[in-house]
């Protein structure tokens, strides 16, 4: 598991005109490379009556897989100019597909790969983008009487709390990432006088929005 990474925050779609062209780009996470290809066949079967609908994915830790469609459009002037967009803003596990609506014009091989590129570009923009950080989910035990002091050290230390959770004594999960966890148990055991039960939970992914 990489311990930080970019991808899409959400799907959602975007449109542009060019040249009285329609060009709606539809943006998605996807794991796998079936993920994608249902994404895209979703979106094929919505715009049955379009006059291209390409794509480009890239999945995997290492990009290992790296796919670009041009749908009919010339060769190389839609699929790998939105796979290069992937590339260059870093994303993974990111499907894209741009749908074109010709209004008439011809754009030629270059401006294709602008719009298409362009297309694309705007599409992530419009549905943001996340940095996914793999944490360690710390727990702490303690008694009530130090939840006050130890809220108001973990909010100015800028640790995010995950959940608290209350019975005979109080369990809060904290957002620590990996290489910090050793740290994190000796602040806690000096914040408490070594009154807490501090404990290494399951990793997962956090997300901070980037834009």
């Amino acid at each position: 598991m990489l311990p930080r990474y970019l991808t899409v925050k959400t799907a959602g779609s975007h449109e542009i005109i060019i040249q009285k062209s329609r060009f709606i780009a539809h943006v998605n996470r996807a794991e796998t490379e079936e993920d994608a290809q249902a994404f895209i066949q979703s979106i094929k079967k919505e715009h049955w009556n379009a006059t291209h609908n390409c794509s480009a994915y890239l999945i995997g830790e290492n990009d290992l897989i790296q796919k670009a469609n041009d749908d009919g459009e010339p060769s190389g002037t839609a699929g790998i100019p939105m796979l290069e967009v992937l590339k260059k803003r870093g994303l993974k596990d990111t499907v894209v597909v741009v749908t074109r609506y010709f209004g008439g014009i011809k754009l030629g091989a270059g401006g294709l790969i602008r719009a298409y590129g362009r297309a694309a570009s705007e599409g992530i923009d419009a549905v943001g983008i996340v940095e996914r950080r793999l944490m360690n989910v710390m727990k702490i035990g303690i008694d009530y009487s130090w939840l006050g002091k130890l809220e108001n050290e973990l909010r100015n230390q800028k640790f995010l709390v995950k959940n608290i959770h209350y019975s005979d004594q109080v369990e809060i999960d904290v957002y620590v990432e990996s290489e910090g966890t050793g740290q994190f148990s000796d602040l806690i055991t000096e914040l408490t006088n070594g009154q807490a039960d501090v404990s290494d939970g399951p990793q997962e992914y956090l997300e901070v929005d980037v834009n």
